[in-house]
C-alpha cells in the first residue's frame, strides 16, 4: 500500500495535499470494506489507488534525481528505512505481543508465519501460497494486509534499480515503463482467468498499476508541446460544450473534468466491483484510471482543490500508513476471540480505535524516525530490529507456536491435535480435473460378479465418510468407488465453475454408465445451496431430491442421501478452547456454543419430503444433535475424540462413530 510514500510530498518544492486527501478517500475504502463489507463492497479498490500514487511520487524523486545527476540508491534505501519500519516494526511486535496471551498453539505458528514475512516483505508470496484473499479463513489472520506492502516494497526494491541501468545505458524512461507497464498488465488478464489467487498476490501482475503512476509522472515532469496544444483544444472545446459564454477564459474546466471523472470512476468501482468479481484483471483499470485522472488534474482542480485538499482529508492522508497497519490486526484479533464477525458497534469502536492508534503512532514514532538528528543510527537500529522481529517469527513458526506460553496454550496444542485425524487427503479431488478421477486409486473391486457395485458422490464431507465405507466394502466384496472433489458445488451441471462444470458432467456420466446399485450421496448442502441459489436456480434441498430420483430413473438401484453434519460458525477445537478452556469449564458433551442453525434448517427441509421407493434419507443432525445441543466428541476424552477437526469435516474417530451406530443399518 503507498501510504509508506506519502509524506514524500513534503520534501518536495510544491506540496499537493489533495494527494493527501485522495489517499485519505482510499484507506477509509479499504478500512470500510473490511469493518462493513456489505455496505462498501468494492472498498479494496482503494489499494489499487494507493499504488497508483506509490508509483506516481517514487518515480517523480527517481526520474527527477536521475536527470539532475542526485540519485543515490543507498539514500533512497535509507529514505524507505526511515519511513516504512517505524510504525510497522511497532504493529509486529504488538501482534506477537497480544498473540502470546489469546492465540492457541496452531494460530500463533501461523502468526509467526506471517510475521516473518511482513519483516521480509515476502507477505504476498506467503498468502498467495495459502488461500485467496476473500476466503473466510482470510478473517483471521492479523497480517494478511501486508500483502500489498509486499509487493509496494518489491517494487521500491526493483524499479531504483532498472530506471538506474536504463539511463546509464541510454535508453529512453518512458519507452522502458511503458512496455513493462504493458507486459504486466497482458500477464494479470492472463493470470485472472487461469490462477486468480495469483493474479491477486503476484508483483508481476500488479506491476503495471504502480507504472500507471510512473508514466504520469514522467509526462507531468516533461510537458510536450503536442500535450499541451491537445490540452489547450480540449479545455477550450469542453467550455463550449460546458457554458454559455465560451469566450470567457476558464483555464481549468478540463482540468475539473478530469477529477470529477476520475472520481466518479472510483465511485462506481467502489460499488460496482466485489469480491465475486475476476479482480484485478480488467476491472483493476476502472480504480487505476481514476486515481490517474485526479493526480494528472492537478491543484488548481475545483474538486482536488477544495476537496480533496480538506484539513480533514489531509489529516487522514497524513496517518493513512499507520491507520491501514492497525485497522485490520485489530478487527482479525477480535474476529479471531469472538469466533464469528464482532458486532457492529465493536467494529465501530475498533475503527475508531485504529484512527486513534494511527495518529499515537504517526506523532511518536514515525516523525521521530522520519526526521531529526542520528539518521544513520536510526537506519542501523530499525534494520536490526526488523531482522530480529523476522527471525522470532520463523523461530515460532518452526517451534510449533510455542505452546509452552501458559498452561491453556499447553491444552490447547492437545486438543489441536484432532487436526491429526483427518483422512488421507490422496483420494480427494482438490485442485485436478477429470484427469484425477482417471488416474487415482482409490477403489475397491467386486470379489465376483454378483457382488454390488457402490459410488461415494460428493465434496469434500464426504471425503470424512469415505475411510469407514471403504473398509466395510472391502469386507463384503463389494465394488466401490469414490468420486469426491473440493471447492466446488456438487450435482451442479450447470455450475459456473468450468473445473466443477466438467468434473459433475464427467461425474454424472460415469453414474449413468455404471449403474450402481447403491450411490450414496453427501455433502456440505447448507454452504452448497447458497452458491446454487446465487445462480437464481431452484432451492438446492429441492435439487437434491431431484437428482436423486433421476439417478434412480436412470438404473440406479437405490439412492441414499446422507444428511448435512452439524455445522459451527468457526472450527470447533477453537470453540471449545475459547468458550470453555478460557474460562477454566469442563469440555461439554454437547453444545450449541457456535452452532449455526443453516444446516439444522436444511436437514429440516430433506426430512420433510416424501422420497419414492429406492431413494431413502438419513439425518445426521436427527443423530448427532437434540435439546442439549450437537455432540463434540465420540468419547469421554474430548481432547482424544473430536467429532470434527474444523467447522464441519469429520475426524475419522466422527466418521468410525457416525458409521457404526447409523449409516452400516443403512448398508445393507
Amino acid at each position: 500500500m503507498s501510504h509508506v510514500t506519502r509524506n514524500i510530498l513534503h520534501t518536495l518544492p510544491n506540496y499537493r495535499p489533495y494527494i493527501d486527501g485522495l489517499r485519505a478517500f482510499a484507506v477509509l475504502s479499504v478500512v470500510g470494506f473490511h469493518a462493513f463489507p456489505r455496505w462498501i463492497g468494492g472498498g479494496f479498490i482503494g489499494v489499487d489507488i494507493f499504488f497508483v500514487i506509490s508509483g506516481f511520487l517514487i518515480s517523480t524523486i527517481l526520474f527527477e534525481g536521475l536527470e539532475n545527476h542526485s540519485f543515490s540508491l543507498s539514500d533512497f534505501y535509507v529514505r524507505r528505512i526511515r519511513r516504512i519500519f517505524p510504525a510497522l516494526l511497532l504493529v509486529l511486535v504488538s501482534c506477537f505481543a497480544f498473540g502470546w496471551f489469546t492465540l492457541m498453539p496452531d494460530e500463533y505458528l501461523l502468526l509467526g508465519k506471517h510475521l516473518a514475512g511482513g519483516a521480509g516483505f515476502v507477505s504476498n508470496f506467503i498468502f498467495w501460497n495459502e488461500a485467496g484473499y476473500f476466503d473466510k479463513v482470510a478473517e483471521t489472520k492479523p497480517l494478511l494486509h501486508l500483502w500489498s506492502l509486499g509487493i509496494e516494497e518489491q517494487f521500491y526494491i526493483v524499479w531504483p534499480l532498472l530506471l538506474w541501468a536504463t539511463y546509464k545505458y541510454r535508453f529512453n524512461l518512458l519507452t522502458i515503463t511503458v512496455v513493462i507497464a504493458i507486459a504486466s498488465f497482458v500477464l494479470n488478464m492472463h493470470e485472472v482467468k487461469t490462477d486468480a489467487i495469483a493474479a491477486f498476490y503476484s508483483p508481476l501482475t500488479r506491476f503495471w498499476e504502480l507504472l500507471c503512476g510512473s508514466i504520469l509522472a514522467w509526462l507531468t515532469l516533461h510537458p510536450t508541446t503536442t500535450f499541451s496544444a491537445l490540452g489547450i483544444k480540449l479545455n477550450s472545446y469542453l467550455n463550449r460544450l460546458i457554458y454559455r459564454d465560451a469566450s470567457k477564459d476558464r483555464g481549468h474546466t478540463l482540468s475539473n473534468v478530469q477529477s470529477i471523472l476520475g472520481f466518479l470512476l472510483i465511485c462506481y468501482g467502489l460499488y460496482r466491483i466485489t469480491r465475486d468479481s475476476h479482480f484485478p484483471g480488467s476491472w483493476a483499470l476502472i480504480p487505476v484510471a481514476g486515481a490517474v485522472l485526479i493526480l494528472s488534474a492537478g491543484s488548481n482542480a475545483w474538486l482536488n482543490r477544495t476537496v480533496l485538499s480538506s484539513k480533514l482529508l489531509v489529516w487522514l492522508g497524513l496517518i493513512s500508513y499507520p491507520l491501514y497497519l492497525w485497522h485490520w490486526a485489530l478487527l482479525s484479533f477480535a474476529r479471531i476471540l469472538e469466533g464469528d464477525v464482532p458486532s457492529r458497534n465493536m467494529r465501530l469502536m475498533l475503527v475508531a480505535a485504529s484512527v486513534v492508534l494511527a495518529w499515537l503512532t504517526y506523532q511518536l514514532i514515525e516523525k521521530p524516525f522520519r526526521f531529526g538528528k542520528h539518521g544513520k543510527a536510526k537506519t542501523i537500529t530499525l534494520l536490526m530490529l526488523m531482522i530480529i522481529v523476522g527471525y522470532v517469527g520463523y523461530n515460532t513458526f518452526q517451534s510449533g507456536g510455542l505452546a509452552f506460553r501458559t498452561e491453556m496454550t499447553r491444552q490447547a496444542y492437545k486438543l489441536s491435535s484432532a487436526i491429526n485425524t483427518k483422512p488421507n487427503e490422496e483420494c480427494l479431488n482438490f485442485h485436478e480435473g477429470v484427469e484425477f478421477f482417471e488416474n487415482h486409486k482409490c477403489e475397491v473391486s467386486a470379489t465376483s460378479p454378483e457382488k454390488r457395485k457402490v459410488i461415494l458422490y460428493g465434496d469434500s464431507h464426504a471425503w470424512g465418510l469415505s475411510p469407514p465405507l471403504m473398509e466395510y466394502f472391502t469386507s463384503q466384496g463389494d465394488q466401490f468407488k469414490e468420486y469426491l472433489t473440493a471447492y466446488c458445488v456438487p450435482y451442479d451441471l450447470d455450475n459456473k465453475n468450468e473445473r466443477c462444470r466438467k468434473i459433475n458432467h464427467y461425474i454424472f456420466d460415469k453414474i449413468a454408465k455404471q449403474k450402481p446399485d447403491l450411490l450414496i450421496i453427501f455433502a456440505y448442502y447448507s454452504f452448497r445451496a447458497s452458491e446454487f441459489e446465487y445462480q437464481g436456480k431452484e432451492s438446492y434441498d429441492q435439487h437434491i431430491k431431484n437428482i436423486a430420483q433421476n439417478f434412480l430413473r436412470g438404473g440406479v438401484k437405490k439412492v441414499l442421501i446422507v444428511g448435512p453434519m452439524p455445522v459451527w460458525n468457526a472450527d470447533l477445537p477453537k470453540i471449545l478452547q475459547r468458550e470453555f478452556l478460557m474460562k477454566r469449564l469442563p469440555f461439554p458433551e454437547r453444545t450449541t456454543i457456535g452452532l449455526k442453525q443453516e444446516s439444522l434448517d436444511f436437514d429440516s427441509k430433506m426430512k420433510n419430503y416424501t422420497y419414492p421407493n429406492g431413494v431413502e434419507y438419513v439425518s445426521l443432525n436427527e443423530f448427532l444433535c437434540d435439546e442439549k445441543g450437537c455432540l463434540v466428541s465420540t468419547g469421554p476424552n474430548v481432547s482424544d475424540h473430536l467429532m470434527v477437526w474444523d467447522y464441519g469435516h469429520l475426524t475419522v474417530h466422527g466418521a468410525n462413530f457416525i458409521f457404526n451406530n447409523l449409516l452400516k443399518a443403512h448398508l445393507l
